[in-house]
């Protein structure tokens, strides 16, 4: 697959988080389900009670099954539950971006894109 197809028919949000995040996006318009039969959501709202395999398998649905996401919305407390998927990640498409919520601040420290990029450039 050539370079220009990977990324053309990516149109969609994906989004692993919070209650609150979730909803606030969907609110903003990213919610889509796919047509019968699968009806496949591209959300998982996760809380203090999802385990950690049903958050990997939503990102693992989401960067590798679906080919029409574009960018994968995670906040970073989910991100962490996950790290060691998160960190060996390298596909450009689809990106993964980390953001805060309500609740948990947002740590650069931690963010895979940000340490990858301090990596380059050699900090």
């Amino acid at each position: 697959m050539s370079a220009q197809t990977d990324f053309r028919d990516r149109q969609f949000l994906a989004v692993i988080g919070d209650e609150d995040s979730v909803t606030g996006l969907l609110l903003a318009g990213i919610g889509h389900v796919t047509p019968p039969p699968d009806n496949q959501k591209n959300f998982l709202v996760v809380d203090n009670k999802t385990d950690n395999a049903a958050i990997e398998a939503a990102f693992d649905k989401f960067s590798t099954e679906r080919k029409d996401i574009a960018i994968i919305l995670i906040n970073q407390h989910v991100a962490d539950r996950i790290r060691h998927r998160i960190d060996t990640y390298t596909a450009a498409f689809p990106t993964v971006l980390e953001i805060p919520s309500k609740d948990h601040p947002y740590d650069p420290e931690k963010d895979s894109v940000l340490r990858r990029i301090r990596r380059l450039f050699g900090e």
